[in-house]
């Protein structure tokens, strides 16, 4: 029993040690991954969703091919971002705005994502775990050192009223009477 909590602790310490870290690498694992496969048309099992959800957020600005390079750019950004711990304000803001579209479908097309009241389909069950990836780009946030603070400006030199030189005492008093 003492070598099974010696083991439970080392194991409870190495997890609390590295569990940003891992939650980072395996978050840009996933949408490097889901962006890479947007490359080529048809290879995302999402690919005709994900062109239908771009073309009815952009009114019909975005269609087609172009709509899904855009994501798959936006996807593979994101993912070589935390993947690399660089520029990572810039991939979570663009994460968790990716993800607020990808949550859009469950409104914009009830047909094709519920089976029945509260009942997703396989689509939905597939747009609905997004809200694990939410929840864990959000716990990412909460871990980025607040953005600093703008350094102060310099106030300027009160204006004298004019014939008044404040650089020269004598001419201050002079000048008022």
């Amino acid at each position: 029993m003492a070598r099974y909590r010696l083991l439970e602790r080392r194991a409870v310490g190495l997890c609390a040690r590295h569990r940003m870290r891992l939650l980072r690498l395996s978050l840009g694992a996933v949408l490097f991954w889901f962006g890479v496969l947007k490359f080529v048309p048809g290879l995302s099992p999402a690919d005709a969703l994900a062109i239908r959800t771009i073309d009815a957020l952009s009114f019909g600005l975005v269609t087609g091919g172009t709509g899904r390079l855009v994501l798959a750019v936006l996807e593979t950004f994101i993912g070589v971002a935390l993947l690399t711990g660089r520029l990572p304000r810039a991939a979570l803001a663009a994460l968790l705005a990716q993800m607020a579209g990808t949550l859009t479908p469950l409104v914009l097309f009830p047909a094709q994502m519920w089976q029945h009241a509260l009942v997703p389909s396989l689509e939905g069950q597939y747009i609905l775990k997004n809200m694990v990836l939410i929840a864990a780009a959000l716990t990412l946030v909460g871990t980025l050192s607040p953005a600093p603070e703008p350094l102060p400006q310099p106030l300027a030199a009160p204006r004298e009223p004019d014939g008044v030189d404040a650089h020269r005492p004598e001419m201050a008093c002079s000048a008022s009477g």
